[in-house]
């Protein structure tokens, strides 16, 4: 078992980590969009998925992982009337179209509009 630990991605804002690789797969914590680099988040659905990704793409690479690994995503939007916009960037990292879930929950941490955890196999 693996911790991963990327400067790459934020910090986890709470007792947990950024992900762990065990047996040749890596499961990811859930990534809001907070750039990592200024802690800022960006404003509106697409900006705000478009970090997330990038903030999940950072904690595979860091696993020896990518996004054609990943086989298993869950996401969570604070509106569901975001969905469309959200799925127009999740397909541009996505393009393996894995499994998915994808729910509508009530907040997410620091009020952003999106999260998204992945599982990838390991390279």
């Amino acid at each position: 078992m693996k911790l991963i630990n990327t400067e790459k991605a934020p910090g986890a804002i709470g007792p947990y980590s950024q992900g762990f690789s065990v047996n040749g797969v890596v499961y990811t914590s859930g990534q809001i969009p907070v750039n990592p680099e200024s802690g800022s988040v960006p404003e509106g659905i697409e900006a705000q998925a478009d970090q997330s990704c990038k903030n999940v793409g950072a904690i595979l690479e860091a696993s020896d992982s990518n996004f054609n690994k990943v086989f298993k995503t869950t996401c969570f939007l604070a509106d569901m009337e975001d969905f469309a916009s959200f799925n127009k960037v999740y397909a541009k990292y996505f393009t393996s179209n894995p499994a998915r879930s994808c729910v509508a929950v009530n907040t997410l941490p620091k009020g952003v509009l999106c999260e998204i955890e992945a599982i990838a196999l390991t390279r």
